[in-house]
């Protein structure tokens, strides 16, 4: 299956500011990356090509990175993502930003099944806390992330399973 998922968000600060924000990301001082309610973005060597990481069971390596603009990775679990994910940030005007978080990708029928039912949710409901995060940055007026009741069900359902599995 062809997957092409697109997150946008127009943060209202110039670039510069916006991209000294994204310095921080996978690192201790993240303040972009939701990691009080998702498994952290972390990689083996920071944030350089070729360095492999991820979050919770999502791997991936970086294939593309230019500082202040964009950071492309390629997926190498779960089995049957083929493809990338990045993160760009663009300039609308002197005093405005846009954020794109984009994955494009081709998966197996097994990985097609995961991706519709679960994956995607997840993936939907993190990058939408992680834009509100970069949003409530430079606002006084905080945005409070909601999640729908399936998103709650199936966070609900893996916080269990991990928890039964770090048990055994």
């Amino acid at each position: 299956m062809r997957v092409v998922n697109i997150h946008r968000r127009s943060i209202h600060q110039p670039k510069a500011q916006v991209s000294k924000l994204f310095q921080t990301l996978a690192t201790s001082e993240d303040k972009i990356w939701p990691s009080k309610n998702w498994p952290a973005m972390q990689f083996k060597n920071g944030i350089n090509i070729g360095s492999n990481g991820g979050h919770g069971l999502i791997r991936y390596d970086i294939t593309e990175f230019k500082a202040g603009h964009n950071i492309k990775f390629k997926f190498t679990k779960p089995n049957g993502f083929h493809g990338t994910h990045e993160l760009r940030i663009s300039s609308i005007s002197e005093d405005t930003s846009e954020i794109v978080h984009n994955i494009t990708m081709n998966t197996t029928f097994k990985a097609s099944i995961l991706w519709i039912f679960v994956i995607r949710w997840l993936h939907d409901a993190l990058i939408e806390e992680a834009f509100d995060n970069v949003e409530n940055y430079f606002s006084e007026e905080k945005k409070i992330t909601t999640y729908n009741l399936w998103v709650i069900f199936l966070r609900s359902y893996y916080k269990r399973k991990s928890f039964q599995i770090k048990q055994a």
